[in-house]
């Protein structure tokens, strides 16, 4: 239980305490996650480079960790190369192994060495492959570093740099509307969302329909969480500043790097749900669709850490899931996520509708 004496320790929890509602799961996940973190952390003490950073993403860099969950990461090399990086990846590879058994994706994505040099510089183009573009958003959107972060730090702020200083409209402000929305980052979102849409269906048919329903009502929780995330962030990067303070920052172009490093730790220093819970403690009323929305995921991650219900969706087959029972209740439950979401992002008091139809929409 929340001590109503002490504020609680991150934004999903203040929201559930403002509101007057608990969701277990939730709560659930985060504490294992912090004891999965803390055991990793404490095997791979040793494994301290100022150049590489062993980088936990998935559930457990969302903090959304369950019984069933595999454990997705890489180690993230920033500098020269090293043959010492080889024997530190093979030690994070064991310890990793011992403590989630469950292999990663066979896609390539996890369980590698990433270069900091391809994320920075290859953004749009066509050395942009949908693995770099998925890397690099993730990096953003839900990781966690385990040991050293000086590396990881560095490159965090290095991609922010790109989409943002890069980012003319940006700075100037729209010229109609005076938005300060980083159009290159919420494009590059945009293009991630409908990466992992399109790569729903590749590995449908890549894996003959295996895993199917696990997979689909993923992409409509989790996965879709990702996307509503970067968006908000991309809004809060307008909505956070009072219009005064929000125009003089931004024409200063001595605030720039100011302005990048506040991205970084209000926003995207946060876990998906903390970015929508921050946004939502400041509306009351929005408690309702807060309500909806949380609920829904909460009985999201209930149906991920029962054992013998996850396995049920990871071994139903796509022809009959739509007269299964557990498949329709958390399709459901993805409708009310959705239809929670489709409020939020269009509620007129806070801001967020206007700049969904104009930047959102088209």
């Amino acid at each position: 239980m929340v001590n109503r004496m002490e504020q609680p320790s991150y934004a999903t929890l203040r929201l559930s305490a403002q509101i007057g509602q608990r969701w277990p799961n939730i709560e659930a996940a985060r504490s294992l996650s912090a004891k999965t973190l803390t055991e990793l952390q404490q095997a791979l003490c040793n494994l301290e480079s100022e150049d590489a950073s062993v980088v936990v993403l998935g559930s457990l860099g969302r903090k959304e960790f369950t019984s069933g969950s595999d454990i997705d990461w890489n180690l993230l090399v920033d500098g020269i190369a090293d043959p010492n990086h080889h024997a530190l990846f093979l030690d994070a590879q064991q310890t990793i192994k011992v403590a989630a058994p469950k292999g990663v994706g066979r896609e390539g994505t996890f369980e590698a060495f990433v270069s900091s040099h391809d994320l920075i510089h290859k953004i749009g183009g066509e050395d942009d492959t949908n693995r770099n573009l998925t890397r690099r958003l993730l990096l953003l959107l839900e990781s966690t570093p385990i040991g050293g972060r000086i590396a990881y730090d560095r490159v965090i702020k290095n991609i922010l740099k790109r989409y943002l200083l890069d980012d003319r409209s940006f700075w100037r402000g729209t010229t109609v509307h005076r938005h300060h929305i980083p159009h290159f980052l919420l494009n590059d979102l945009a293009r991630f969302w409908r990466t992992m849409a399109v790569d729903f269906a590749y590995k449908l048919r890549a894996r003959s329909g295996k895993g199917w329903a696990i997979r689909n009502i993923k992409l409509r929780m989790s996965r879709k969480l990702l996307y509503v995330a970067g968006l908000l962030g991309c809004f809060r990067c307008h909505l956070d500043w009072p219009e005064g303070d929000r125009d003089a920052m931004f024409k200063d172009e001595s605030c720039r790097l100011d302005v990048v490093n506040w991205v970084r730790e209000t926003i995207f220093s946060e876990t998906p749900l903390d970015i929508v819970s921050d946004f939502l403690l400041r509306y009351k009323h929005l408690h309702g669709t807060a309500s909806q929305l949380f609920t829904s995921y909460d009985r999201f991650l209930g149906i991920l850490s029962d054992s013998e219900l996850r396995q049920h969706l990871e071994e139903l087959p796509e022809d009959t899931a739509d007269g299964d029972i557990e498949y329709r209740k958390a399709r459901e439950l993805s409708h009310n996520f959705r239809d929670a979401l489709l409020d939020l992002f269009f509620d007129q008091a806070s801001g967020l509708a206007a700049l969904t139809r104009l930047y959102g929409v088209f």
